[in-house]
């Protein structure tokens, strides 16, 4: 993959193939796309000293956007998925316990826990879903979401380019990176599991 995505780092082509799996995997979250990310980032640390700093910064912005519209294609539908859905998300213990969290939250003012959902596996999905499911408010949900398509493009990049600049752009460095990821999403998985009142709302 490294070759591959390397191959693709100086042309336009790797932003609509970044944009399209970060969008995509609010849908399918076993889609890699936090690898491709990383992947891009670390061939991008192999460019030019004039030509990869765009490279990171169009990373993040493309990542980063196609984040917040997969995020809010999965709110619009489920907002309008209608009593067949209801019962699909009423049947999830997992999702019914996101609606009420997240409810409680936003209402609060709080959006710690999209960020961290962002994060967690699967977690993206479950807290779009379970947003637009629960009708609130698009400028109670958006705001949060933005900040956590940032944060997590941001991490994702800097993980693969500073992995790059370190270790060399290789499989050791994309495998630590990757590591680093998924110890990220561990660590989001643990807080988003706690109970309602330990976790952070802001």
């Amino acid at each position: 993959m490294l070759e591959m995505v390397g191959s693709l780092t100086g042309s336009p082509w790797i932003y609509p193939v970044v944009a399209t799996s970060v969008l995509l995997d609010v849908f399918l979250p076993l889609l890699p796309s936090g690898i491709l990310v990383i992947t891009a980032a670390t061939a991008a640390a192999a460019g030019s000293a004039v030509a990869h700093v765009p490279d990171v910064l169009g990373l993040i912005l493309c990542a980063a956007t196609a984040s917040v519209l997969g995020d809010l294609v999965a709110y619009r539908l489920a907002w309008r998925g209608g009593p067949r859905l209801d019962r699909a998300i009423a049947r999830s213990r997992r999702l019914t316990s996101a609606q009420e969290r997240l409810g409680a939250a936003l209402a609060r003012g709080g959006g710690t826990l999209v960020i961290l959902a962002r994060f967690a596996p699967a977690g993206r999905s479950v807290v779009s879903l379970g947003a637009g499911a629960a009708r609130r408010r698009v400028r109670e949900f958006l705001p949060w979401s933005a900040l956590a398509g940032i944060a997590w493009a941001g991490y994702s990049v800097a993980l693969g380019y500073y992995g790059g600049q370190w270790l060399g752009t290789s499989w050791l460095a994309t495998g630590v990176s990757v590591t680093a990821l998924f110890a990220a999403g561990a660590g989001a998985t643990y807080f988003m599991r706690r109970p309602a009142s330990e976790t952070p709302e802001k």
